[in-house]
């Protein structure tokens, strides 16, 4: 496979993204970028300056700090793949928890903070041979990208697919606090004015409620190999 080639993968929370993308960029020796991270790293900023909580959300203090938030991807050999460093120190763990989660698309709603990491994204990616996931990768980072997928599956699946994740974790949650989490994103990220999550005209739609990792593995290589 010499031809390198752009995938990206679109989709709603906690449908393995995030997974999909490692399994394909490893497989195809591409660089993988997870987009999802990069918003979760601004979010807890916001967390940790007081900028955002549950009763108070300080936006424009937020985007006048934009410019003092440095973002970068540091592959960490005994984990195998990339952790998210946030103004040189590793948040890896801390924007991975449920807190970081309930902020998050609210984070991502700000123009100035989409457009912010769409340019990054998009500099990343202009070689191509990269693997990127999100909201809206293949609609605004990427809508050239040669193979775009739309990954699905429903809500009950989803949340109990990130409430085991988050227990084997050690964090003290509740099933229903992970649900109503995964709906309240679901409804902001498909109701935002700036980039909200649609499926691209020419994605391929995915529903993987009932399938192994493995089988949507091999499905999208086949794609992929189709392709290149």
């Amino acid at each position: 496979m010499t031809s390198k080639i752009t995938i990206a993968i679109d989709g709603f929370s906690s449908t393995g993204k995030s997974t999909l993308a490692k399994q394909l960029a490893k497989e195809l020796g591409y660089a993988y970028v997870d987009t999802g991270a990069m918003y979760r790293a601004i979010t807890l900023f916001a967390m940790q300056n007081g900028y955002i909580n549950n009763d108070f959300f300080d936006k424009e203090s937020l985007i006048h700090s934009l410019s003092f938030i440095r973002l970068r991807f540091k592959f960490r050999p005994e984990l195998g793949f990339a952790v998210m460093i946030l103004n040189d120190i590793d948040v890896e763990s801390e924007i991975r928890t449920i807190e970081v989660s309930g902020f998050v698309s609210k984070i991502a709603e700000i123009d100035e903070v989409r457009a912010k990491l769409v340019e990054q994204q998009q500099e990343m990616g202009k070689g191509k041979g990269i693997v990127m996931d999100g909201r809206d990768i293949g609609t605004v980072v990427f809508p050239e990208a040669e193979l775009k997928l739309y990954m699905n599956a429903n809500a009950q699946t989803r949340a109990q697919r990130r409430f085991d994740e988050l227990v084997s974790k050690g964090d003290t949650v509740t099933f229903e606090e992970v649900y109503n989490n995964v709906v309240e994103r679901d409804y902001i990220d498909t109701h935002r004015a700036n980039s909200p999550l649609v499926k691209a005209v020419d994605a391929i739609e995915i529903d993987n409620s009932a399938m192994t990792r493995g089988e949507q593995f091999s499905f999208v290589l086949d794609l992929v190999k189709k392709i290149i």
